[in-house]
């Protein structure tokens, strides 16, 4: 009895020195983390100091040293926000996660860095469907980071910039995305991560920042490689915003934070930051990064046209049916009427591009809202660095749903936003989706040609379909649709219409606001 007794401490020792890896030395301690099914995980790493108090609309500052080992076995709280949190809600927020396949410091493996959606002003690093452990066993160390939201994360103030160096305010959480990106790039090498192999990639708002990283001269050298889902950010600045045209110039993003002081009841931002995070009153709208002059220069189109970006090799694309996600419209009628609200003198050309339908609204009237807010930017994005860059692009179209039946609410519906995500993530048990075989192998190739891209630059490899570089030349793009496979820009005729809109609202007349 007592040996089978010694035997099962054993086995209880056994598993927990599997659980419990040597600590790892980063600038600022030791950090224990955790195996778990082959992987180590270190989470809750604080990259920047926690930005309350004085340090609330400010710059993210260098995390403080600590004595002894660090626990990091769990997320850390979501950035503040409004709604729900897996991991519940803090103005003490900047931290990140760690997944490994490294057996020691010395593998230098290439590093994925997970940047998440959100409209800017939601998202956290702690969802299932951000697990990172299937892309750290293809081979990558996988890095998921936060960044502050909403109010905390962009308000811009006459009061706010005239206290800083720059002369700046808003944009704070882009700041915490770059400072993230220096902690990585000093210590992800603990990790046994290769801090020259570095690529960023994210999804809606996170695929936005990456094009605005790709954009910043602030995150010159912190990355090798882009990857945007749903994203991009091209379009021109507004007073009055809408989706593909949400960035704003620093003059007028303090007139919007001056009101919103107002709104509060308070004339000064040192009164502002003694409230506490979670009683900040809402935002009228949507937070959102500005064109500032520091953090992001200029309008992003005039800087990819005059080849003042960040190249490196990027990877970019989105869904078939995104304007589904968007509020859109109920009748066609309802459809013409903002179509005509918005574009003006565009209007009705852009409504025989992209059909309303009768009865019914039609896919190719969502399509309009998911060309403005993405298709359009990708596809300018892409068509901008194939042009004027040296580095390859690689465009995709995600198209993966059931063929529904007609006459069922789903019927002519095709991939919303965001559903790519599980897949490339391969976490598509952790999602409410139906999933088929088909589902299965495109989460595979989704996520072997994004780690592929991670360690070469390029996507392409065994096992996977090839996948061309667009051009314009070629402008071949991968479709995700059932299988993967080469396929034209989607609704090309219908982009090029809504491209003369853009070009317009770029051009000296088109500087005056239509609204």
């Amino acid at each position: 009895m007592r040996h089978l007794i010694f035997m099962f401490v054993l086995v209880l020792l056994g598993e927990f020195a599997k659980a419990q890896p040597a600590p790892v030395k980063v600038n600022e301690g030791l950090l224990q983390g955790t195996f778990e099914n082959g992987i180590t995980i270190y989470k809750g790493v604080p990259f920047a100091a926690p930005p309350i108090g004085e340090l609330r609309w400010r710059a993210p500052q260098p995390t403080a040293k600590w004595n002894g080992v660090r626990e990091a076995n769990k997320f850390a709280p979501e950035p503040i926000q409004g709604g729900n949190s897996v991991a519940g809600k803090s103005e003490d927020c900047l931290y990140l996660n760690v997944w490994s396949p490294a057996k020691s410091s010395d593998d230098k493996i290439p590093v994925l860095v997970w940047i998440y959606g959100g409209a800017f002003n939601f998202g956290g690093t702690a969802e299932p469907s951000y697990n990172g452990e299937k892309l750290a066993k293809k081979g990558v160390v996988l890095v998921s980071i936060a960044y502050r939201v909403g109010q905390l994360g962009f308000l811009a103030t006459p009061e706010l910039s005239a206290e800083n160096p720059n002369h700046v305010s808003g944009n704070y959480g882009l700041l915490d995305m770059i400072a993230a990106l220096k902690w990585i790039k000093e210590n992800i090498g603990a990790f046994g991560g290769d801090p020259n192999k570095v690529t960023i990639f994210g999804e809606s708002a996170g695929g936005i920042a990456v094009s605005m990283l790709c954009a910043s001269p602030l995150a010159k050298g912190l990355f090798e490689g882009a990857i945007s889902e749903s994203g991009g950010s091209f379009g021109p600045t507004r007073t009055l915003t809408f989706p593909g045209e949400n960035m704003k110039t620093l003059h007028d993003a303090e007139a919007a934070g001056e009101a919103y002081v107002k709104d509060a009841g308070l004339s000064s931002i040192a009164s502002l930051r003694k409230v506490n995070a979670d009683k900040l009153p809402a935002v009228r709208g949507l937070a959102w990064p500005i064109v500032d002059g520091w953090v992001i220069p200029d309008d992003q189109y005039k800087l990819y046209e005059a080849g003042k970006y960040n190249e490196t090799p990027i990877l970019v694309g989105y869904n078939s049916d995104e304007g589904a996600s968007f509020s859109p419209p109920k009748t066609p009628e309802d459809y013409i009427v903002a179509v005509k609200k918005r574009y003006g003198k565009f209007a009705d050309e852009l409504i025989k591009a992209y059909p309303p339908g009768a009865g019914t609204v039609a896919k190719s009237a969502r399509d309009l809202t998911r060309d403005a807010a993405f298709g359009w930017h990708t596809w300018s994005w892409a068509t901008l660095q194939a042009n004027k860059g040296k580095s390859k692009v690689f465009y995709y179209y995600f198209d993966q749903h059931p063929e529904y039946p007609a006459g069922s609410p789903q019927a002519g519906y095709g991939s919303p936003h965001a559903q790519e995500v599980s897949y490339v993530f391969g976490t598509l048990d952790a999602s409410s989706l139906q999933t088929s075989k088909t589902d299965l192998d495109i989460s595979d190739a989704m996520s072997t040609y994004w780690t592929n891209f991670a360690k070469y630059g390029d996507p392409n490899g065994s096992g996977v379909p090839k996948w061309p570089a667009f051009n314009a030349a070629h402008p071949v793009v991968m479709y995700f649709s059932q299988t993967a496979h080469i396929g034209q820009v989607p609704s090309d005729a219908s982009l090029k219409v809504l491209n003369a809109y853009f070009k317009w609202r770029l051009s000296p007349n088109g500087k005056i606001d239509i609204e």
